[in-house]
Parts: C-alpha cells; sequence; structure tokens
C-alpha cells in the first residue's frame, strides 16, 4: 500500500492548475443513461473514482471512451442497458447511487446497491427515496438492494420538500424529473455549484430546468433527450485544499482557474485569519498577508456556507494558528477522525461530539499518521508540509479518489514530497 512522505521546507512559490470537480463529474457521468445519443465530458479528472464510476457505467451496458489522456470521457447508452448496478462496484463509491434517478427516468426500473464510500456519516439513502416516490417511485430495499419501480413505466411530475438540502438526493430527483411527465418541483434543494453544472448539462441534452442554485428548482418533463458536450466545472474542494498550501507553509501560490464565488464563505475565513486571496486573469492568487495565522471558528454548512470537505484541511491550517479555533461540524457526524493523527503531529485539539476545539501551537512536528478518508488524508499532507522534521501519510488510496496528481502539483511550487510504493 502506497505512502506520502512529506518534509516540511518552508515556502511556496508557484501555480497549481486546478481540475474540474470530482464530485461534479461523478454527477454528470450518470446522465449518460438518460439519452441514447452520446454525452461527452471535457475537463474530466483523472481519478480513480471517475475509474470506479466508469466501471458501473460499463457494467450496466454503456460505451465509455477516455481521450486526451483521460480529460475527455465520451459516453453512449444506445445498446442494451441492464438496470442492476451491483455491489461489488457499487459497495465502492457513495456517488454509485446516482445512477438510481436516470435508470428509473429512463427504464421505468431498477435495482441498485445500497452504497458504500468514506466512513464519515450514514448519509442514509431515505432523504433520495422520499424524493423520487414524490415523482411516483416505488422502492423497497431487499437484501441490500434498492428495488424500484414505475407503475405505467413512466415517471409523474410531482412537488416535493427535502428535510434536508442533500446535495446527491437533489442530484437523482433532477435527472429523473427531466423524463418524467408533467412539472417537477423540488423545494429546499441543495445549491451547490455541482447541483448548476448538471442543470446546466441537462439543459444542453434538451431538458427543460429553472431554479437550479436557488432552494426551489422547477423542472418540466420532456420526452426524450438527446446527445451534448459538456466541460465539467472547476473543482471548488481542491482549489479550497491547495489555496491552504501557502496559507500553512507561506509564499505565495497562484490556483490557475479558480473563482472567489465558488468559495466565498471559505475565502471570508482566509481573510479573517490573515489570509490574502486575489482574483487574476488566470484564479486567485493566496498569501498569507503577515506574521502568523489567526485562530478563527468555522461552521461547516450546506453551499453557500463553508464546505464539510474543507473541514479537515482548515483544520490544519488552524492548528498552527495564533489563539483558540472552535470547528463545528454540522454536516456529517464523525468526521473529525483526522483531529487524532493530527495530535500526533503535536497539534492540541479537543473533540466533543460536532464540535472540536484546536489551540494553535508554535509548530507542528513530523510523524508516522494515517488517512482515514479522502479529505482527511490531504489535511495531514498539509501539516506535513509545516511541520519540523518528515510525515509519513499512510494509507492514501483516499487520496488518489479525490485528488489528482497531488505531488506532482506541490512540487511544482517547491515542496518536499514523494510517492513511497508500498507491496
Amino acid at each position: 500500500m502506497d505512502s506520502i512522505l512529506v518534509k516540511g521546507n518552508g515556502p511556496l512559490q508557484g501555480v497549481i492548475p486546478i481540475a474540474g470537480a470530482k464530485n461534479a463529474c461523478l454527477t454528470l457521468m450518470p446522465a449518460t443513461l438518460l439519452s441514447e445519443e452520446p454525452l461527452t465530458l471535457t475537463n474530466a479528472p483523472r481519478l480513480s473514482d471517475i475509474r470506479t464510476m466508469t466501471q458501473l457505467l460499463e457494467s450496466l451496458g454503456v460505451e465509455v471512451s477516455a481521450l486526451q489522456a483521460g480529460k475527455v470521457i465520451t459516453m453512449s447508452s444506445h445498446g442494451q442497458i441492464s438496470p442492476v448496478a451491483d455491489y461489488e462496484i457499487v459497495r465502492k463509491m457513495r456517488a454509485s447511487n446516482l445512477v438510481l434517478g436516470p435508470l428509473l427516468a429512463r427504464f421505468g426500473h431498477a435495482v441498485v446497491s445500497l452504497p458504500g464510500g468514506c466512513a464519515i456519516g450514514a448519509r442514509p439513502m431515505d432523504i433520495h427515496i422520499d424524493a423520487l416516490a414524490a415523482l411516483g417511485a416505488e422502492i423497497e430495499l431487499r437484501d441490500g438492494y434498492l428495488h424500484a419501480k414505475v407503475a405505467g413505466g413512466r415517471l409523474q411530475g410531482g412537488v416535493h420538500e427535502m428535510r434536508f438540502a442533500s446535495v446527491g438526493a437533489t442530484e437523482n430527483f433532477l435527472m429523473a424529473a427531466v423524463l418524467a411527465k408533467g412539472t417537477s418541483v423540488l423545494k429546499n434543494a441543495a445549491r451547490e455549484p455541482e447541483i448548476v453544472d448538471l442543470a446546466d448539462c441537462l439543459r444542453k441534452m434538451g431538458a427543460q430546468i429553472s431554479g437550479d442554485g436557488s432552494p426551489t428548482i422547477e423542472i418540466q418533463g420532456v420526452d426524450r433527450l438527446h446527445g451534448a458536450t459538456h466541460p465539467v466545472v472547476t473543482d471548488r474542494i481542491e482549489l479550497g485544499t491547495y489555496m491552504l498550501a501557502p496559507a500553512i507553509c507561506g509564499g505565495e501560490v497562484e490556483c490557475l482557474g479558480g473563482k472567489i464565488s465558488l468559495l466565498a464563505a471559505f475565502c471570508e475565513k482566509l481573510d479573517e485569519a490573515g489570509i490574502s486571496v486575489t482574483e487574476t486573469e488566470r484564479g486567485l492568487k493566496v498569501a498569507r498577508k503577515n506574521g502568523r495565522v489567526k485562530a478563527v471558528n468555522v461552521v461547516t454548512e450546506p453551499f453557500p456556507g463553508f464546505p464539510t470537505d474543507l473541514q479537515a484541511q482548515m483544520m490544519a491550517l488552524l492548528c498552527t494558528a495564533e489563539g483558540t479555533s472552535v470547528l463545528e461540524e454540522k454536516i456529517f457526524e464523525n468526521r473529525f477522525m483526522h483531529a487524532p493523527e493530527l495530535m500526533r503531529m503535536g497539534a492540541k485539539i479537543e473533540v466533543q461530539g460536532g464540535h472540536a476545539t484546536v489551540h494553535g501551537v508554535e509548530r507542528l512536528k513530523g510523524a508516522p499518521v494515517m488517512a482515514t478518508d479522502l479529505r482527511a488524508s490531504v489535511s495531514l499532507i498539509l501539516a506535513g508540509l509545516a511541520a519540523e522534521g518528515e510525515t509519513v501519510v499512510s494509507r492514501v488510496y483516499h487520496l488518489d479518489r479525490g485528488y489528482e496528481r497531488v505531488e506532482e502539483k506541490l512540487l511544482a511550487c517547491g515542496a518536499h514530497i514523494e510517492r513511497i510504493q508500498g507491496n
């Protein structure tokens, strides 16, 4: 199993290109099931999760071709499509459940295994089931599989208000409703940029959608969709992660493709902590304003609030801040598993339920640590960049699910980082 060796060596300087969004791409790929005509995605990230979604779609009968070193993905669902998503593939990744809505919309039935993924909370499927039921789907759980069907073979427009603004359930509802008969309305919908990106792609395919990016989305169902070509939106979580690198280490880094609008709440917290973020023609330039970073309090919230997927990385920054910070995790339970690993590096952190109190120290010290999930893995790398001595991060297969060529990008800015090949 591979590991990452990081040596703290001072300020970073350079540019980092930001890839297309993993979460957006994983949502866009199942949309190919909605049409017989090809769907082509450009600016696709080259990640293990994308390969897993490719395997899942191919197991359903979708033809998938990766072009230009994997940055362009062309998919076609014109052949015989199976409505069964098997456990052996679905268990590897939470986003696999996003085939449920498209399969129901186009074929009127589906059998999808309960998904797997990172151990950061239950992320229950009942929100998805309730949303699809509002469109006339009948879904029951048997032997670890969701068995879904539609009376009459076609979903019907409906109105549904979610109890929580779930990104995945919003995406499943959107993809199901575009082929439903009549008008559908989703209230308390998620507002993330990935939702808007999906809606943009579906409109290119012929869907009639309005209100995306707001709490209420309206969809007028159409009889069929056609093919399209669509660029994947910039990965705002990768963007935020690399913005924290010069914040932690010092120096100045320009993140190509970045926009403040993707991370407004996050940028406000960086400013409060003493980090300068400036928009350029190419992206965002990030540097410390002066001296030591200042402690700030953080509460994770659905977009446009502070992203839960940047909480672990922000904690790494605050470990060496001046003063005491409190981080409140309101999206997922059990998402402070990186705290004990940071404490191995000398951080002073107290965790109580959904709150973590971080008392800043002058300097972290390198240590062997273990990644517990995707975002935790990169938070430990960031901490290692600013620590004295060497840090070895093990179980970095988590990292490869969501970060494209992390060692290469940091090396280009002067970091001392290398991958150690496992057995």
